[in-house]
């Protein structure tokens, strides 16, 4: 019951942002140098990591299309959450670096070369905000973290830029570290959420918030189910769910019965979007053969 939502697949837009994100992290290096700008090399460094993360996460997300086989019966999507999982540490990684270097500067700040500053903002902001752009249409929790990567970088060119401004008119140095250190708290902040989301999903938590009590009141709307019980939903990579239960019917059913009732099952777990569903039906006097769990 797989589904694709977009034309081009993740796979794809991952591999633009690694692209844009790999050149222009070659041009900041240079730039840091002829502007002498601490915070610029700083974010040439940060995104020197993004481009390895974003490129890990094109290769893992690829791998992650492979078919199912006899050792990896469910496929390989989760190595595209594994790739999150990577993306996030280094982005919480990245940034606390980013703080490192920007906190000293507070209190020892340098005058950069304001005018090489404003034209390799507009270059960035123009570059990272593209590839976040391409990649702001994806599901994947591998695309959410790496947009993440892309805004971060898009807010730390819009704080260079306002500091090449201003320094233009005034000299106040101390303006580059203090933005730095706002929008990399507040990235921080984010990528919290993500980072949570993720390894919640990793550790195969439910996906959603009340995903269970709302298939729960469906399945239960159906007069020949008396109770629901060993029942487990879990996600492949965020997109893709898995969901098993044991449904006790009030009596037994023969054939023709069970088949109208699987139906009748199916269309109300249709607009779940289930990947994969295992649904055992129980007769009244029939024994559960888990109830050791």
């Amino acid at each position: 019951m797989d589904s694709h939502h977009h034309h081009h697949p993740p796979s794809d837009r991952i591999g633009w942002a690694f692209f844009l994100n790999a050149g222009f992290t070659i041009i900041e290096f240079i730039g840091g140098l002829l502007t002498n700008s601490t915070a610029i090399m700083a974010d040439a460094v940060h995104d020197l990591g993004d481009s390895l993360s974003i490129g890990s996460a094109w290769v893992l997300d690829r791998l992650s299309k492979k078919d199912p086989d006899e050792v990896f019966t469910y496929g390989y999507r989760r190595l595209s959450l594994f790739g999150a999982l990577i993306n996030s540490i280094i982005l919480v990684i990245g940034s606390a670096w980013v703080l490192l270097e920007s906190v000293p500067r507070l209190f020892s700040p340098e005058m950069p070369v304001a005018e090489g500053m404003l034209a390799l903002a507009v270059l960035g902001i123009t570059v990272n905000g593209f590839a976040a752009w391409k990649l702001s249409g994806g599901n994947s929790m591998n695309e959410k973290v790496l947009n993440w990567h892309l805004l971060e970088d898009v807010l730390g060119w819009a704080a260079v830029l306002i500091v090449s401004i201003v320094l233009m008119f005034v000299e106040w140095p101390i303006l580059d570290p203090l933005l730095a250190v706002i929008f990399t708290t507040f990235i921080l902040f984010n990528i919290y959420k993500h980072f949570k989301e993720t390894l919640k999903i990793f550790f195969q938590a439910v996906p959603e918030s009340l995903l269970t009590n709302k298939i729960n009141l469906e399945l239960m709307k159906i007069t020949d189910i008396a109770g629901i019980h060993h029942e487990h939903i879990w996600s492949l990579d965020g997109e893709h769910h898995v969901y098993t239960a044991h449904l006790l019917l009030h009596e037994a059913l023969n054939a023709a019965e069970q088949h109208a009732l699987k139906k009748r099952i199916a269309d109300k777990l249709a607009p779940f979007s289930l990947t994969h569903t295992t649904i055992e039906l129980e007769f009244p006097d029939e024994a559960c053969r888990d109830r050791h769990e």
